[in-house]
């Protein structure tokens, strides 16, 4: 990988606004590089940081059927660290390996149900910047109006996310593998 374009700050020399924004962060002990990285503009990070917890943490959305988009998105966009990091979130919220690798075949690597329907979702969101017809109401039979919100503001996040961490060559974290693993 090459330098990082933004490099993420050191824990030790953050100045007091990056300092405030990351203390919940910090006291998590997750002092990831996205983090560090969008230290350096203190008032976007916070705000974001609103918005990307509620997307990871307070979702409508059951944990694995999120982590499929958000995989998928990671993957659609060429984001090693965003893989990386939802590589573990995956398997957490009880996605298999196999599974995970099925993920980059996106609908036709085997899936049925409604993980067929979300991988497609995704899709059509990421090249299409909507979800189809045919597509939303076969979704709608299994999810409310809010998790289907939730749906199109993942896959949004994640794709903003995704050029974020590749346009600011945000480097992998210690623990991460990245592509390899994958």
């Amino acid at each position: 990988m090459k330098p990082p374009r933004i490099p993420p700050l050191d824990i030790s020399s953050l100045n007091d606004e990056a300092q405030k924004v990351l203390q919940p962060i910090l006291e998590a002990g997750r002092p990831w590089n996205i983090f560090l990285t969008l230290a350096h503009h203190p008032d976007l990070a916070k705000r974001w940081l609103v918005f990307s917890n509620h997307v990871l943490f307070k979702s409508s959305i059951p944990a694995r059927e999120r982590e499929i988009a958000i995989l998928r998105t990671g993957w659609l966009c060429q984001s090693e660290y965003e893989w990386a990091q939802h590589e573990i979130i995956g398997a957490d919220a009880g996605l298999t390996s196999e599974e995970m690798e099925r993920i980059k075949e996106g609908a036709d690597g085997g899936w049925e149900g409604l993980d067929a329907l979300i991988i497609t979702a995704t899709d059509e969101l990421y090249h299409d910047k909507k979800i189809s017809d045919t597509t939303w109401a076969d979704l709608k039979i299994h999810w409310s109006d809010q998790q289907m919100m939730d749906l199109v503001f993942a896959v949004g996040q994640y794709t903003l996310v995704s050029m974020a961490l590749r346009s600011f060559g945000v480097p992998l974290d210690d623990f991460l593998t990245g592509w390899d693993s994958a």
